[in-house]
């Protein structure tokens, strides 16, 4: 099978002949290679958008290939430009990407527009906004919608493959929004989405943090293909979440990032095996971390998992 066959059949629930794998972001390239991606502002010393684009989608190919990701999530490493849009610079990276790759993977980019845990500066405005003018936040929840398929028909249009939702929903302690909440402000607009974006042959991976438990059969109920993080930190347990939803929605992620980042090396191994153990059997399982590969994390914990990954992958 190739990277791409392996992710299309994890992500329809059925068991391919090794577990694929997957990160949202993998921010050590630097670490792993000894290069880093242009963020784009180097056009101001003289070097050109093509061999911008062109950098950094090597390096792209490089991490997809060395890492064996099935699942090309093209993020990270996308330069800004001030006078093209990221549309665009998207569809010109992927196109790019896939000339360098060895094999074909699937390729996904971010597709979210529901709403998510405002930051600290408009929290207060955001949840005041909800109870005094809720018609009026229905008809913009309803219009990013709307903008947001627009968009993923171009993207899908320019060869993109899917779409990662990455509006996080939930805190440590629960959802940022009760169930009832939930399902007046987001399940409608998320199941229209994801409705939306599968209707144009899109592969639908929803990623939201934290506990998600009191809003979980909401999220399944809106139809993504695969849910990801499934948030350690947030007492998401791999096992019973395979248990309850396992022949509905393929399973990414539980591999425990703060121990990553500050664990033993047998820690982070038993968060991965545990991860694996009860994520793998009879397929509908991508193995990730519970977050991304972020910048900090210490390269030797990550590729402790990713080379346990190697030994136990296949079926």
């Amino acid at each position: 099978m190739t990277p791409k066959q392996r992710a299309i059949t994890a992500l329809t629930l059925k068991q391919p002949d090794y577990v694929p794998t997957m990160e949202l972001e993998f921010q050590l390239v630097e670490e792993l290679f000894g290069e880093s991606y242009y963020s784009g502002k180097e056009v101001i010393d003289g070097i050109s958008k093509e061999e911008i684009i062109d950098h950094n989608a090597r390096l792209m190919a490089k991490v997809f290939d060395y890492l064996d990701y099935a699942i090309a999530m093209i993020c990270y490493g996308v330069p800004h430009f001030d006078d093209q849009s990221n549309t665009d610079t998207l569809i010109a990276i992927r196109q790019k990407v896939e000339e360098y790759l060895k094999e074909e993977r699937l390729f996904v980019c971010h597709g979210d527009a529901t709403y998510a845990i405002p930051d600290g500066d408009t929290m207060l405005d955001f949840v005041y906004a909800l109870n005094d003018h809720p018609d009026e936040m229905k008809e913009r929840a309803a219009k990013m919608v709307d903008d947001q398929l627009e968009r993923c028909r171009k993207l899908m249009d320019g060869g993109f493959d899917g779409f990662a939702l990455c509006s996080d929903y939930a805190f440590n302690r629960g959802s940022f929004l009760s169930p009832s909440m939930f399902r007046e402000f987001i399940t409608p607009y998320l199941a229209r989405l994801i409705d939306g974006q599968r209707k144009m042959g899109a592969y639908v991976i929803k990623h939201t943090d934290g506990d998600i438990m009191p809003i979980i059969d909401q999220i399944v109920e809106c139809g993504p293909h695969a849910l990801h993080s499934l948030d350690p930190q947030g007492g998401i347990d791999i096992a019973v979440i395979k248990k309850m939803y396992g022949d509905k929605v393929c399973l990414i992620g539980n591999v425990n990032c703060a121990l990553m980042q500050t664990g033993t090396k047998e820690e982070i191994l038993a968060s991965a095996a545990y991860a694996m153990e009860h994520g793998k059997p009879g397929g509908g399982y991508i193995f990730s971390t519970s977050n991304v590969a972020f910048k900090g994390m210490p390269l030797e914990s990550y590729m402790l998992i990713h080379d346990y990954y190697l030994k136990h992958r296949a079926y």
